[in-house]
């Protein structure tokens, strides 16, 4: 069963104008795609009236972040760093910083108050723990 020329031909053409037709049918209008509209939660709704581009909360937010960040980098970092220069290396008072605790006896005298450390009481000997 031979197929002629000229039905050959004919469905080549059909064919042409059917692949002609499905790409124009691709295209999209103005108005698609339409979708069906869906009801927002709760939160879905809160975050969409937030990240509008100029809602009242959004600019106190930015606003507060930006305030936080300049205050930590502009004057806890440096407040600290000068702390710990004056505190570990400026520093000449004595007594001010304790490096190491000295031991301290019954019968020593704490040299800051004067303040003689007493003698230790010796547990009975009844009691062991």
């Amino acid at each position: 069963m031979s197929v002629s020329p000229v039905d050959e031909k004919l469905r080549q053409q059909q064919l042409r104008v059917l692949r002609r037709k499905w790409l124009k049918d691709q295209e999209l209008s103005q108005r698609e795609p339409v979708l069906p509209s869906t009801k927002q939660g709760v939160m879905s709704r809160f975050w969409t009236n937030f990240l509008q581009k100029n809602s009242l909360w959004r600019n106190y937010t930015f606003r507060t972040y930006n305030l936080g960040v300049s205050a930590v980098t502009k004057i806890l970092i440096p407040v600290w760093i000068v702390h710990y220069v004056v505190k570990y290396h400026l520093e000449t008072t004595p007594y001010a910083i304790v490096y190491q605790k000295i031991r301290l006896y019954p019968g020593d005298v704490i040299l800051e108050t004067g303040e003689v450390i007493p003698p230790l009481e010796e547990p009975s000997s009844g009691h062991h723990h």
